[in-house]
């Protein structure tokens, strides 16, 4: 693989983010919006896929004193958020910004529309004001503005293939496992070291955060108090479920520390980075070793993602726990074969778990997830993997992560359909 295209890729998909991506894309859209219209609307309209409902409605928001949902997410971006900042729109933002925002929502009117597109990540927010207008859409990625419109005048209008989810300058296509592993293998670390170093500085501050203060269910202090206390054991293993989950914990229930996203998501973004950092500090594992299983995590991640999807009914962590047990291995100086097996086996295990939204309870996945990735890991350096015709899994890595592809994008379909109407109360049966 070419570095330079590699590195554009790792660019695109690790950014830092101030919360759960899909309301500070909310909020980002909002406040691009009104810098297009010039001044604060009277009036918005806000039309999203099913996904982006499904992922805003039970997370709390950072920098906001505990404020849920949509009509939130537009408020604080329309009233006090900076879209220059992109995902870090609301980082800045005082108690007298809080305020703003919750008046604005005591006094305007916000309406939102439940677009039925098959577009997995859409948002376009129309503003009003007087007799001005605006118009900002994005599409697919959580920044990916497609259609920008101020008094009916298109400005910025980007084709956008509804099937591609690969909107940005680099192929994914060009990734394999195989690929990956000879990279993370041969590259000049001090290349991609920067990333790395912001992505090991934000994701442990807020696993340290989960891991001392009370967040959502707490399932990651809750493991390290039980390693304490007898009934769990102090190995790596536990060490480095708690560590991770603790960093979601904090994430999903408002804490105000940035992460380091991957594939749109910072629970991703944490799941691929936390257990590959803990590991390394138990094992005393040089920097140099740290970063490279560092990029074979993250490059293993984006490519799995590449193949389900930005938003799926298929949880994005299971991506991401399975590019772990690959880079357990790796860390671990396992061929390649050992590697992919480590992948195949989590794919094998794991990929049946559902997305219900971004929430307190995606702690509890990430445990889950890294568990089951210590297991698959486990099994293949002991030469033990699933066969290609078991299930869902084929004869090789890349035919199986296309199995997965399927299953997420064409048999998950009406999973997400059934998984957006119970949370909507929609369901009768």
């Amino acid at each position: 693989m070419e570095i330079n295209k590699v590195l554009n890729i790792l660019k695109e998909e690790i950014v830092p983010a101030l919360g759960c991506t899909e309301p500070i894309a909310i909020a980002y859209v909002s406040a691009k919006a009104k810098q297009i219209l010039g001044v604060l609307p009277e009036k918005l309209d806000i039309y999203v896929s099913g996904n982006m409902i499904k992922n805003v409605k039970s997370v709390t928001i950072p920098n906001s004193n505990g404020m849920i949902g949509i009509e939130s997410a537009v408020a604080l971006g329309v009233s006090a958020g900076n879209c220059d900042k992109e995902l870090m729109v609301i980082s800045c933002l005082d108690n007298e910004d809080i305020k703003k925002a919750q008046d604005y929502l005591d006094t305007h009117e916000i309406n939102v529309i439940h677009d039925n597109t098959d577009v997995k990540l859409y948002i376009r927010v129309e503003a009003f004001s007087k007799d001005e207008s605006a118009i900002v859409e994005i599409k697919h990625f959580h920044t990916n503005i497609t259609r920008i419109e101020k008094n009916g005048e298109v400005l910025i209008d980007q084709i956008c293939n509804d099937f591609d989810f690969k909107t940005t300058s680099e192929d994914r296509s060009m990734l394999t496992i195989k690929s990956i592993y000879d990279l993370a293998k041969s590259i000049n670390t001090k290349i991609v070291e920067p990333i790395f170093e912001q992505v090991i500085e934000l994701n442990s501050n807020i696993a340290k955060a989960g891991l001392s203060e009370k967040f959502g269910v707490n399932i990651g202090s809750l493991i390290q108090k039980n390693m304490n206390n007898g009934v769990y054991g102090k190995d790596i293993r536990n060490k480095c479920v708690s560590f991770t989950a603790a960093g979601s914990d904090a994430r999903m229930s408002g804490c105000s520390l940035p992460v380091m996203t991957t594939s749109g998501s910072g629970n991703q973004g944490m799941t691929a980075s936390l257990p590959i950092i803990k590991y390394s500090q138990e094992k005393n594992l040089s920097k140099e070793k740290l970063i490279r299983g560092l990029i074979f995590s993250h490059l293993s991640t984006i490519h799995l993602k590449t193949n389900v999807g930005r938003l799926s009914a298929f949880c994005g962590v299971m991506c991401a726990a399975s590019a772990v047990s690959g880079a357990i291995s790796f860390l671990e100086d396992a061929d390649y074969d050992t590697v992919a097996n480590s992948i195949t086996n989590s794919l094998g295990n794991i990929s049946g778990v559902i997305c219900d939204g971004a929430k307190a309870s995606c702690a509890t996945k990430i445990a889950t997830g890294i568990y089951a990735a210590f297991d698959s890991s486990m099994l293949a350096l002991n030469d033990k993997y699933l066969q290609g015709g078991d299930g869902i899994i084929s004869s090789n890595v890349e035919d199986t992560i296309k199995n997965i592809g399927v299953l997420s994008q064409s048999g998950m379909k009406k999973t997400d359909e059934v998984i957006l109407g119970i949370m909507q109360n929609k369901n009768k049966e």
